[in-house]
């Protein structure tokens, strides 16, 4: 019988071994550290810039009118307003020479050219704004008051230092005429930078000074909202029947194999389906939040599955046995004890399938959904686009004001990923138990 020698700890053999396990794990933290770091500093450069260039987007630049709204000027009489019409005979009043009269008064124009080229200060929507305000503050007919309205994305550009003030004439999109009236405004206080509150309660428009989140943010809410109760209890049920209930053969494995690889299927895969499923098959409303709903219903499903199959299997079967101990039927072990506490983790994954179905993109393009929606949809089947397709649109103008529209309809993208995901660790950290 052989006798192990005992080892030598301080040999010279052992000795460069150790040093050499010390040196490799020293060189493995290192390279971690330094992975770490670029993975941060990237992340860092990114934030910095969307924030960068989105934070000028929630701030609009404005030129305070004085409204003259007179009898002369919108074409009424006292007794036309306060007669019972008086509210629609406002509304279909004429506004469209309002502003120009008042940076005409302004300005000290009196040539009509002159005053057509000033009316570019302010937005082209100027004379929809002033009939609002005199609707909203129906007493100030008759009166000349003033009025806040956005420049026109130019001089909104100008304000922000994105146009160079001191550039040739040639090399920017302001003439030096135009310059100078913005300049005399200035001087005389008629100008501000105030918080973009249009950009949250408008919807789409061709002009940047005016184009707005809030459209786009319900259309997405909406079509979340399909989606979460097409795939949620459809995900759950089959989860559950396939852990609990479904027999274990091939059929039963061909379905758990072709789950798994649809949750790997490229999102416009799902988005082609739709198309030819929802829209060429059943006819439903192109780029309504109804059929994006279920085109990402079916994107949405295998994830919900699998995170429910997950949920579910980690329960211990002793919760089963002591249920059917004291008398449960198989429905009521899965539903009273099973399906509870599995819950945190199957809220988990469909809130994080939820939130991936928020940020996509590709199968909402397939089915319609990027046409241009003036209007804030009010309905499932109302036309309608969704936060990535706004951002994509934007992206595509050739409009300077829509590059920080862009960014910060990312940064209003980004708060709402971070509100879902947010949500799915409060669930999971206050629903959790640790067997």
């Amino acid at each position: 019988m052989t006798v192990q020698q005992p080892t030598d700890w301080n040999s010279p053999e052992m000795v460069a071994r150790i040093r050499k396990r010390y040196r490799s794990e020293k060189t493995f933290r290192t390279m971690g550290l330094v992975a770490l770091t670029f993975a941060g500093a990237f992340l860092t450069f990114l934030l910095y810039t969307m924030i960068s260039n989105g934070l000028p987007g929630f701030r609009a630049t404005e030129i305070r009118l004085d409204v003259a709204y007179t009898e002369q000027a919108l074409g009424l009489s006292a007794q036309d307003v306060q007669g019972p019409d008086g509210m629609e005979m406002l509304r279909n009043a004429d506004y469209g020479l309002l502003a120009g009269d008042a940076l005409a008064a302004k300005l000290g124009l009196s040539d009509p050219d002159d005053i057509m080229r000033a009316e570019r200060l302010v937005s082209q929507a100027s004379g929809s704004i002033l009939r609002d305000h005199l609707l909203a503050n129906p007493g100030q007919f008759g009166q000349t008051v003033p009025v806040w309205v956005p420049a026109s994305s130019d001089f909104d550009m100008l304000k922000k230092g994105n146009i160079r003030r001191d550039a040739p004439e040639a090399e920017r999109r302001i003439s030096d005429e135009m310059l100078g009236y913005f300049e005399k405004l200035e001087a005389d206080g008629d100008v501000r930078t105030a918080f973009n509150t249009r950009f949250f309660t408008g919807a789409d428009s061709r002009d940047p000074e005016l184009a707005s989140v809030w459209g786009a943010t319900v259309g997405s809410l909406l079509t979340l909202f399909v989606t979460l109760i097409i795939s949620f209890p459809i995900g759950v049920l089959t989860a559950v029947y396939l852990e609990e209930f479904a027999p274990k053969n091939r059929v039963t494995d061909f379905i758990e194999v072709n789950i798994n690889n649809l949750a790997a299927v490229p999102s416009i895969i799902y988005g082609l389906l739709g198309l030819a499923v929802f829209l060429g098959t059943f006819g439903m409303p192109r780029s309504a939040p109804l059929v994006g709903g279920l085109t990402l219903a079916l994107m949405t499903l295998p994830t919900i599955v699998i995170a429910g199959r997950v949920a579910i299997r980690a329960v211990p079967p002793s919760i089963r046995d002591a249920a059917r101990g004291i008398g449960a039927s198989p429905l009521q072990v899965v539903f009273h004890h099973v399906v509870p506490l599995a819950m945190p983790g199957i809220l988990t994954g469909t809130i994080i399938g939820m939130a991936r179905a928020l940020g996509e993109t590709a199968p909402l393009l397939m089915i319609g959904m990027r046409a241009f929606i003036v209007d804030v949809p009010s309905s499932l089947d109302d036309p309608a686009t969704v936060l990535p397709v706004q951002v994509f649109l934007w992206s595509d103008s050739i409009e300077r004001g829509f590059v920080e529209k862009t960014s910060a309809a990312i940064l209003v993208l980004l708060v709402f990923l971070m509100m879902m995901n947010g949500l799915a660790i409060y669930l999971r950290q206050k629903f959790e138990r640790r067997w």
